[in-house]
């Protein structure tokens, strides 16, 4: 009986080691201003919620809520950059 022929493998692809650039850590000032925004955000709402609308800017009214979770969020989206 005739032998079969083996079968051919796909050739693997090369691996892709990340640039210089994404290896290095962040810069000294990221982690404190990440987790400052994130905090600033909170109290500003909570201080909003808390002064029953009179602070921290009484004139925008629910906007303050807004304005704290757009804080908030521009901290949460930094910790998508970070690298140790």
């Amino acid at each position: 009986m005739p032998e079969s022929k083996p079968r051919r493998r796909p050739a693997k692809a090369p691996v892709q080691t990340p640039s210089s650039k994404t290896q290095q850590p962040n810069a000294v000032w990221f982690l404190p201003l990440m987790v400052t925004l994130m905090l600033l955000g909170l109290v500003w709402i909570i201080t909003y919620y808390i002064s029953d609308g009179k602070f921290p800017i009484p004139d925008i009214h629910n906007w303050n809520i807004g304005i704290g979770f757009a804080i908030a969020l521009a901290g949460f989206m930094m910790t998508t950059r970070w690298r140790s």
